[in-house]
């Protein structure tokens, strides 16, 4: 048991953490700071100063959206270096297993679910085709970072530079 032992007092630290997580969960869901505070019963500076011990950057979060793509292992590992928050790549081959394999109902849930997930990032690059960019950019209010990588319909898969992609991560980053 992680149990300390301050003066009279016992404390768990799975109780902190789990109270932590919790309160964490909150605000990801868009709770603000008072309100979290409230129901906690805590003041609303220490959950901003809790926030601040944990913070690992500032700024705009990031998805990476990519298909079909030869090298997906290579850019998602540099994606993921890079600190991108989301990221979906597929070969060719994997984005036709993904429709077959699904019935349309699973299959329209599970786009809504990536358009979902994808909006809630600030900037989206994308490595598509001319026309799969130009869906995105409609689909989306996000920023879009277009990386055009072949012509509409694409057969084969496409290669991309990593350090290109990395570069393009590090000005999205600066902006």
């Amino acid at each position: 048991m992680d149990l300390i032992r301050i003066g009279d007092k016992l404390i768990s630290l799975a109780k902190i953490t789990g109270a932590l997580e919790e309160m964490l969960a909150l605000r990801q869901k868009g709770m603000s700071q008072a309100e979290v505070a409230r129901k906690f019963g805590i003041d609303r500076s220490f959950l901003s100063r809790v926030e601040t011990l944990g913070e690992i950057r500032k700024g705009r979060t990031i998805a990476l959206v990519g298909f079909p793509l030869k090298n997906t292992d290579e850019i998602e590992r540099v994606a993921r270096e890079e600190g991108v928050d989301f990221i979906l790549l597929m070969t060719d081959r994997e984005r036709w297993d993904f429709v077959y394999k699904k019935s349309g109902i699973e299959l329209i849930n599970e786009i809504m679910n990536w358009i979902y997930r994808v909006r809630q990032h600030d900037v989206v690059i994308i490595l598509g085709s001319d026309q799969r960019i130009k869906l995105f950019r409609a689909l989306l209010d996000n920023e879009v970072v277009a990386v055009e990588i072949g012509k509409s319909p694409m057969k084969d898969d496409a290669y991309v530079e990593p350090e290109y992609l990395r570069e393009i991560i590090r000005k999205v980053k600066e902006r």
